[in-house]
């Protein structure tokens, strides 16, 4: 199951066109808000330069990418968190994401209203910080009710969620994010429960204008797109896409950034699988063992997981050979403790 990055920001910030442009998904975007009632989704591959050499080396019939999975919403307003606009509905089609993408507008366009009236970033992003702060309190607070009852016949299980969550209540009232709080393991798993919109990473990206493709990433978690030129650019052929970003002195596309950037911010890497038939890419998260990854595959690999021949893939691709890895004694025999490491080319032996 592809992991997914929610999309929000207020209407006519260039949600839907980046939406478009990511997964070439045609959606509806109009000059008002609203116009996006049901949620999109689409599908995004993870670009990896890997993938190609190692299915060179093995010659491999078919080169399948890891991906990612991102979910458009239509605009959040002021008041989105008590239904305005319709915002609770939205919300709610983001709370199974695993991240949020939040857009925030810096273009100037007077064809394209906005729905304040006026152009300022960081009032835009403090009021979707705000309503998604918001939305998580309201929804505490109806949880809140239900444990405290429990917990009133001494349940030590209920005593403690109760415990949590009023610690979590506290800090959403002081305009503290979920994500930013200091739980420990057992705190964490009571706020996973919920889904909370703040407790999910975020990363944001500043919609700018012509000419700004090189200006400076100040704020932290920060992608800079042109969402626009980023639209004109994903329409052209892929050799002509390389030549335009390297005119305008960019080593990859902003795209491409955006989807690395939230892969990063999911705390994910990638292992391979590569031979013949296909080059594959998985995806697991920082830490993940050697039987955990090959779950990834078949849960049956995980459950019989003998050991797993692992060759670091550069290594693979220079020799440029299977045999010649093993006559040289490239490849390693792993067994169930191993971490899997980002670029780790892995063969997994388990009992069937």
């Amino acid at each position: 199951m592809a992991l997914s990055i929610g999309i929000v920001g207020l209407p006519n910030v260039g949600k839907s066109t980046l939406f478009n442009t990511l997964t070439k998904k045609k959606v509806d975007i109009s000059n008002y808000p609203f116009c996006t009632i049901d949620p999109n989704i689409g599908i995004v591959k993870v670009p990896d330069e890997r993938l190609a050499k190692l299915a060179e080396v093995s010659s491999s019939k078919e080169v399948v990418p890891t991906v990612m999975e991102f979910v458009d919403i239509a605009g959040l307003v002021r008041g989105a968190n008590q239904g305005e606009g319709l915002g609770n509905q939205f919300l709610s089609h983001i709370r199974e994401c695993d991240a949020i993408c939040e857009v925030v507008r810096d273009f100037k366009d007077s064809d394209i209203i906005h729905v304040d009236g006026k152009i300022n970033p960081e009032e835009d992003k403090k009021t979707i910080d705000t309503e998604l702060l918001l939305a998580d309190l309201s929804m505490l607070e109806k949880i809140l009710k239900k444990v405290q009852k429990n917990a009133k016949s001494g349940d030590k299980e209920f005593l403690k969620e109760k415990e949590v969550l009023e610690k979590i209540k506290k800090a959403l009232e002081d305009g503290q994010a979920v994500r930013n709080l200091d739980l420990v393991k057992e705190e964490r798993a009571v706020a996973k429960k919920y889904n909370f919109l703040t407790a999910k990473p975020i990363v944001y990206v500043l919609n700018i204008g012509e000419g700004e493709e090189n200006k400076t990433e100040a704020l932290k978690d920060t992608i800079l797109l042109n969402i626009k030129l980023e639209n004109d650019i994903i329409n052209l052929s892929e050799a002509e896409q390389k030549e335009y970003i390297k005119e305008l002195g960019l080593k990859e596309s902003g795209l491409d950034k955006l989807i690395r950037a939230s892969y990063k911010l999911l705390n994910l890497i990638t292992f391979f699988t590569t031979g013949p038939e296909e080059t594959r890419a998985w995806t697991v998260k920082i830490g993940s063992t050697a039987p955990e990854a090959a779950g990834r595959i078949h849960s049956d690999m995980e459950e019989g997981f003998i050991r797993a021949e692992v060759i670091d893939w550069q290594k693979l691709v220079d020799v440029g050979d299977e045999t010649k890895a093993k006559e040289q004694g490239l490849i390693r025999t792993e067994g169930k403790n191993y971490t899997i490491k980002d670029g780790d080319s892995c063969y997994f032996l388990f009992k069937k």
